[in-house]
């Protein structure tokens, strides 16, 4: 599995619907990358700072154009620094 380093985290992100309030389906390629996602690993650095409450397993929304993509496993995830989450869903 992979284990970010610095203050960096691993997140997938959480799909959005397919399908509007009214109904209408939206093709994949029209729908925007979702900016939420669940937390899949955190660095070293991420789990002793006291100052930082992001933990494995936390839903998180985070700035639109941050981290990098990377896949493992045929599985895409995004890897971030801790300054783009901008809160945790609870």
């Amino acid at each position: 599995m992979f284990k970010p380093i610095g203050l960096r985290v691993l997140i997938e992100r959480v799909e959005e619907e397919a399908k509007t309030a009214s109904g209408i389906i939206i093709p994949d390629n029209a729908k925007e990358k979702p900016l939420e996602g669940k937390v899949i690993a955190i660095s070293k650095e991420v789990e002793e700072d006291e100052n930082l409450p992001i933990n494995v397993g936390d839903t998180v929304v985070f700035a639109k154009y941050a981290g990098t993509e990377i896949t493992i496993d045929g599985k895409e995830y995004l890897v971030l620094n801790t300054d783009d989450i901008l809160g945790k869903i609870e």
